[in-house]
C-alpha cells in the first residue's frame, strides 16, 4: 500500500513495501529514496521535493500509519471535496481555473460532512442543481504554501451524475472562466493542461 501526495508535478510515495509499480521510480536517478523513519529523515524528504532537479520520493516504513503521521504533522492539513459530474449524454464536466483544466472542489466548512460538501462545491462552482452523489472514487493529495504555511490539501472526489438539460454557470469569483462538458475519448487534450491530481481522478474513472 501507499499514499501519493504530490509537490506540484512530483510524486512522494508514502509506502510499506515498494512494489513493481515504485521500483520504476526507484530505478530513476533523480528519485530520493528514504528507508530510515525519524525526524531528521522526515525534514529531509521534504526539502528534497522542493527541489527542482528531483524526480520523485519514495518513503518505505514498515508501518504506514506510522509513517503517515509523521509526515503528516509537518503541513497544515486542509481537508477538500469534489465531484466528477456525469450527464444524460456519459459527457464529464471540466471547469477552466486559473490556467488548468480541474474539477469542481473546494474546502469543507466546520462541522461539514465531505459528501455535503462535495455537492455544495460542484454546485456553487457550476451552477448545477439536482446533483445525484453515486460513489467515492479516491482521495489525493497534495502541497501548497500560503505564506509562512506548508498546506497539505486532502482531497476526496466522489462520482456524481445529473439528469436533463441544465445551463453551466461558473463562479466567475472562484477564478473559474469555463465549465463544459466532455466525452471520455476526448479527453486527451484537456489532461495535457491539468494537475496531476486531477488527472489521477479522471484517469481512474476511466477504468470503471
Amino acid at each position: 500500500m501507499f499514499i501519493k501526495i504530490y509537490f506540484n508535478d512530483k510524486p512522494l510515495f508514502l509506502c510499506d513495501a515498494v512494489d513493481e509499480q515504485l521500483s520504476s521510480y526507484i530505478h530513476h536517478e533523480e528519485t530520493v529514496f528514504i528507508d530510515e523513519l525519524n525526524s531528521h529523515t522526515v525534514k529531509s524528504m521534504l526539502h528534497e521535493m522542493e527541489q527542482e532537479k528531483i524526480h520523485a520520493g519514495v518513503f518505505v516504513h514498515s508501518s504506514l500509519e506510522e509513517l503517515k503521521k509523521a509526515v503528516f504533522k509537518k503541513f497544515t492539513l486542509v481537508k477538500a471535496a469534489g465531484g466528477l459530474v456525469v450527464n444524460g449524454k456519459n459527457e464529464w464536466l471540466l471547469i477552466f481555473r486559473r490556467g488548468k483544466w480541474d474539477l469542481p472542489k473546494g474546502k469543507l466548512d466546520p462541522g461539514e460532512k465531505l459528501e455535503g460538501c462535495a455537492v455544495r462545491e460542484v454546485e456553487e462552482e457550476t451552477g448545477l442543481h439536482d446533483i445525484k452523489l453515486l460513489s467515492p472514487l479516491c482521495i489525493t493529495y497534495h502541497t501548497y504554501h500560503e505564506g509562512t504555511k506548508y498546506i497539505l490539501k486532502e482531497s476526496h472526489w466522489y462520482q456524481m451524475r445529473i439528469t436533463g438539460t441544465q445551463p453551466l454557470v461558473p463562479q466567475t469569483e472562484e477564478d473559474i472562466l469555463e465549465a463544459k462538458w466532455v466525452k471520455p475519448a476526448g479527453l486527451q487534450e484537456y489532461l495535457e493542461n491539468t494537475y496531476p491530481s486531477v488527472a489521477e481522478v479522471l484517469s481512474l474513472m476511466r477504468e470503471q
